[in-house]
């Protein structure tokens, strides 16, 4: 039998805390200034960005302690320590998006027949400030976005706001040049609805490491595969694939080996190769291989795929 003994080390999250926290700090400045803006100016678009930008922070947040959690060592009651801290987090960001978004939709659909006066130069030069500081912190979290499903999901909101600052210039433009008021209600739609399916997204993401679903990215069939090519090995049973938190995928399979492989000692060899094997693939410091002879599956009393 082969495992991986690493749980300890530092999760996706983690490797990017200093870049989430920077973001942060950003996000908490606009946002007050957003909501001081949208007071000031009337612009519901300003508050609903303002909003969705309180949300953002309190995602990056719960994202930064969940790291800090996670980073804590495994002990003999939570053997992979607290990593799954980070799902956790991730799930609390998605409810508070979906939350704020349902929000904005119902107040811009209360305003429509009777739109307030908005002061389009306060709205236009606190919607450049948003999308300057969106642009920034963008940049900051587009390296770890493909690692993490907290980055990938405090990415998204940014660049969500940056839409939405957009939109916000947008129709401050239009306020000022044709006097529609309406246009705040429709950038506050807009804003709304760009919120609510990335929250479903993020959510459907969590949904699938709580549930234990295999990897999106990794092709069962194809693993199977590969472990059946390795010599010495026979066939393989009880595979599965899950995801402790993002970046800490982790395999466990049963692999039956030939009556050579176990008289000749090879054991040791055939671990190698299936490590070696599915190295490019798996993170093989989590993967657990239990090799047994031809005819032991049939003492088993359940078997899976």
């Amino acid at each position: 039998m082969s495992a991986g003994h690493h749980h300890g080390r530092a999760t996706a999250t983690g490797r990017h805390r200093g870049r989430l926290a920077v973001v942060l700090a950003l996000t908490l400045v606009v946002a007050a200034v957003q909501v001081v803006g949208g007071l000031a100016s009337g612009s519901l678009a300003l508050l609903a960005d303002a909003g969705h930008m309180v949300t953002d922070a309190s995602g990056v947040a719960i994202a930064l302690a969940a790291a800090a959690l996670a980073a804590r060592p495994a002990t003999t009651s939570r053997t992979f320590g607290l990593q799954r801290a980070e799902v956790l987090a991730a799930l609390a960001n998605g409810l508070l998006l979906a939350a704020v978004g349902v929000w904005v939709v119902v107040e811009a659909v209360r305003r429509w027949s009777d739109p307030p006066e908005v002061a389009s130069g306060t709205m236009l030069a606190v919607a450049a400030l948003g999308a300057a500081a969106n642009v920034v912190g963008l940049l900051l979290l587009r390296p770890g976005r493909r690692e993490s499903l907290n980055v990938r999901g405090a990415y998204l909101e940014v660049l969500a706001d940056l839409a939405g600052s957009v939109a916000v210039l947008v129709a401050g433009v239009v306020i000022a040049t044709t006097g529609w008021a309406r246009a705040d209600v429709v950038a506050s739609l807009v804003i709304g609805l760009l919120v609510v399916p990335r929250a479903w997204w993020l959510l459907r993401d969590v949904v699938d490491v709580l549930l234990e679903s295999t990897p999106r990215d990794l092709d069962l069939d194809a693993v199977r595969a590969r472990i059946r090519r390795v010599p010495g090995v026979v066939d393989v049973h009880d595979l599965h694939a899950w995801t402790i938190t993002s970046g800490v995928p982790v395999l466990s399979a049963h692999v039956v080996v030939d009556d050579a492989c176990l008289a000749g000692n090879r054991s040791g060899q055939v671990l190698d190769a299936l490590i070696a094997c599915l190295g490019e693939h798996v993170d093989t410091a989590h993967s657990t291989f239990q090799l047994e002879p031809v005819g032991h599956a049939a003492h088993e009393p359940v078997q899976h795929a």
